[in-house]
């Protein structure tokens, strides 16, 4: 077996991670060894604290079996400690250690499952791609930082830095309460490091860094650098108010219509460097709110995006496929109908430019009507890169663009009222919104 050993970042990050603080934050650049490094240290606390309970969480079960019960976890335990016996329970999901010691694992999004895990009380809690995780979720989490085996409580977190309105830069950076705004009162106990894939390079590919550095700024920083990015300046979206109004754990209500929005931005295209198309589900509930329900943009061929299109409209027992017309419009009823013959289909026109679309959809965020079910990172970031004065991201916003030609279909009204109001403005500022 090849010997292991951590890499002069990782054992400063070793060394972090045993400090005095309560709450530790590990964020930076993708495969920089953040979660390997706290489920390493969580394996330590297992074997040398008796019957200790721990307890490992992501926003998706699912994510975190395949990331890290299926992934991370053996790979530590294999290179770290080869001779512990220590058994994998798949019913409970459950590690267990020969000192009868447990690690639980799970995810925030399923309640039976959510509601078993925090029956109980750990001495340790990490929260893995925390930027996922709704800060009211991370703190029922934290009233289950209890149990009494000798260990000192803890709670760790990981992930690549969101932007700076998020909870977690709040508390880690800034040091400030999420939701007051006002300084913590024990700052000390919440300290952070980055970790980066440059330091990393003995257990990664020169092809893969080459990869990092070739994509968009914007991702560059956060995933190759490691930076929490600013908000975007006179934004009309922010993620607070995308946060405030986002469902994780509660029911949505029934759906009295669903609109597939679809932007087939460069759709006739056939480059590999085409840009996405995008596709977004939206439903009206009986409470007269909107809710958000996938996020479905890819790249890829007609035929590849027109069944996703298909499938997406029979999965949510849609009511309707709208797609902008400028470009190529009949084409792309073609493409959808050929999919799913007789699909009903209304194709609608860009008589304005994006940022007048998007007023009215962001006031109706404002006003709490627009709900994400989940978490959309992707489409997020585009609605946070449009301004007052037009859309400030690195290529073109198809995900924003179809949510938007969605939400309009299911709020006419309003968006008809705000186009109204925007004609009687003087030319000039019209213009710059046309950007």
């Amino acid at each position: 077996m090849k010997s292991f050993e951590l890499t002069a970042k990782q054992q400063e990050a070793n060394r972090f991670l045993g400090g005095p603080a309560t709450h530790k934050l590990l964020y930076g650049g993708s495969r920089s060894g953040k979660t390997f490094l706290i489920v390493r240290a969580y394996v330590v606390r297992a074997l040398r604290y008796e019957r200790s309970r721990q307890a490992m969480f992501r926003y998706r079960f699912n994510a975190c079996r395949s990331s890290i019960v299926a992934d991370t976890l053996p790979k530590v335990m294999e290179l770290c400690f080869p001779k512990i016996a220590w058994k994998l329970d798949k019913t409970e999901w459950i590690a267990r250690f020969p000192n009868g010691s447990e690690i639980w694992f799970g995810g925030l999004d399923e309640k039976d499952r959510t509601e078993k895990i925090l029956g109980q009380e750990y001495c340790g809690i990490f929260l893995s791609e925390c930027s996922q995780i709704p800060w009211s979720s991370r703190n029922v989490a934290l009233t289950r930082l209890a149990q009494n085996c000798g260990a000192r409580l803890r709670m760790d977190y990981d992930c690549n830095p969101p932007k700076q309105s998020h909870w977690t830069y709040q508390i880690f950076i800034a040091h400030k309460d999420p939701e007051t705004r006002q300084p913590l009162p024990d700052p000390e106990n919440y300290a952070a490091m980055r970790m980066n894939p440059g330091d990393n390079m003995a257990n990664l590919t020169p092809e893969y860094i080459a990869e990092l550095e070739r994509l968009p700024e914007r991702l560059r920083r956060r995933f190759l650098e490691g930076e929490f990015l600013s908000d975007t300046e006179n934004a009309l979206w922010s993620q607070d108010a995308i946060d405030r109004s986002r469902i994780v754990d509660t029911p949505v209500p029934d759906m009295q219509r669903v609109v597939v929005g679809v932007d087939p931005s460069g759709a006739d295209e056939e480059t590999p460097e085409r840009d996405a198309i995008g596709i977004c589900v939206v439903g009206l509930g009986t409470d007269g709110k909107a809710y958000v329900l996938e996020d479905l943009t890819l790249r890829g061929s007609p035929a590849t995006w027109g069944n996703v299109v298909a499938q997406a409209y029979e999965r949510h027992a849609a009511d309707v496929v709208v797609g902008e017309e400028n470009y190529g419009g009949a084409m792309v009823r073609h493409v959808i109908q050929t999919a799913r013959p007789s699909t009903p289909y209304k194709a609608v026109t860009a008589t304005r430019g994006k940022v007048v679309r998007a007023e009215p959809i962001a006031a109706l965020y404002e006003q709490g009507r627009v709900h994400h079910v989940g978490f959309f990172p992707e489409l997020e970031d585009e609605l946070c890169d449009f301004t007052t004065t037009g859309y400030a991201g690195e290529r073109s916003p198809n995900r924003a663009d179809a949510l938007i030609w969605a939400l309009s279909e299911l709020f006419p009204g309003m968006t008809r009222e705000h186009s109204r109001r925007a004609n009687l403005l003087p030319p000039e500022q019209l213009a710059s919104w046309a950007s």
